[in-house]
C-alpha cells in the first residue's frame, strides 16, 4: 500500500456499446444493426480487451457475438447487470422544480419491486464494471454491450452527478463511449456517444430524432 493505494492497481478502461439497431419486436438486430455491430468490433480490434460482457436479451447477445467475431479470443461473458433496466427513479422532490412533474411522470408505472431490482441490478455493474482489480501487468479494458439505461447511469456515476441525472442521457446503437477509472482519481469520461467508426446512414438509430445533429 502507498497513500491508500495499492501497488498491483492499474487503471481499468470501460467501453460502453449500446446494442445494434433492433427489429420491431426486439427479438433480434436489424440488417443495420448486424452492420453497426460488424464495424463496432472492427473499431474495437487490436484493444486488448479482458472480456465482452453483454446483457441477456437477444439484441444484445447478437451485438455481442458480431463484436467478437471482429476481436479474435475475447471471450463472452452474459451479465444481468449489464441487461435493459431502470436503474434508479428519484422521488419528486429531488429534481429541479421545473421539471420535476414531468420527469416524475415518466417512470410513474415501474412497480416497486422493478424499482428495487433495478436497483440492484445498478448497484452490481458498478462493482463488476467499474472497479479497480488488483493486476500487476497492465491495465484492465473491458467491453459491455447494454442498453441506453445502463451506460447514461454508468456516465452520470463516472461524472458524480446527482443521481436523477442518469435521465436525459442518450445513447445511440452502436454508439462507443469511454470512461477510465484510475488509482487515487476521479473517473474520467473519455469518449461519449461517438460514432465516428459508423457510416452516415447508419448513425443517430435508436436516439430521439430532435436530438440529432447532422455532424
Amino acid at each position: 500500500m502507498r497513500g491508500g493505494v495499492h501497488l498491483g492497481m492499474h487503471d481499468r478502461y470501460l467501453y460502453l456499446a449500446r446494442h445494434g439497431e433492433a427489429t420491431p419486436d426486439e427479438g433480434g438486430l436489424t440488417e443495420a444493426g448486424r452492420r453497426q455491430a460488424e464495424l463496432l468490433g472492427r473499431r474495437l480490434h487490436g484493444i486488448p480487451l479482458a472480456a465482452v460482457h453483454h446483457g441477456p436479451l437477444p439484441r444484445a447477445v447478437q451485438t455481442a457475438r458480431l463484436v467478437g467475431e471482429q476481436l479474435g479470443e475475447v471471450p463472452l461473458c452474459e451479465s444481468e447487470a449489464a441487461g435493459d433496466y431502470v436503474p434508479y427513479i428519484p422521488e419528486s422532490d429531488e429534481f429541479p422544480a421545473e421539471i420535476a412533474d414531468a420527469l416524475a411522470a415518466r417512470f410513474a408505472s415501474v412497480s416497486a419491486e422493478e424499482r428495487a431490482h433495478g436497483a440492484e441490478l445498478a448497484r452490481r455493474a458498478v462493482r463488476d464494471f467499474t472497479e479497480l482489480v488488483d493486476q500487476e501487468d497492465a491495465p484492465r479494458h473491458d467491453l459491455v454491450v447494454t442498453h441506453a439505461f445502463l451506460i447514461a447511469w454508468l456516465v452520470r456515476a463516472a461524472m458524480d452527478a446527482p443521481a436523477w441525472r442518469w435521465m436525459g442521457l442518450n445513447h445511440a446503437n452502436a454508439a462507443l463511449t469511454v470512461i477510465r477509472y484510475a488509482p487515487a482519481r476521479p473517473a474520467t469520461v473519455l469518449v461519449y456517444n461517438d460514432m465516428s467508426h459508423l457510416p452516415d446512414d447508419l448513425r443517430w438509430t435508436g436516439f430521439p430524432s430532435q436530438l440529432r445533429t447532422p455532424c
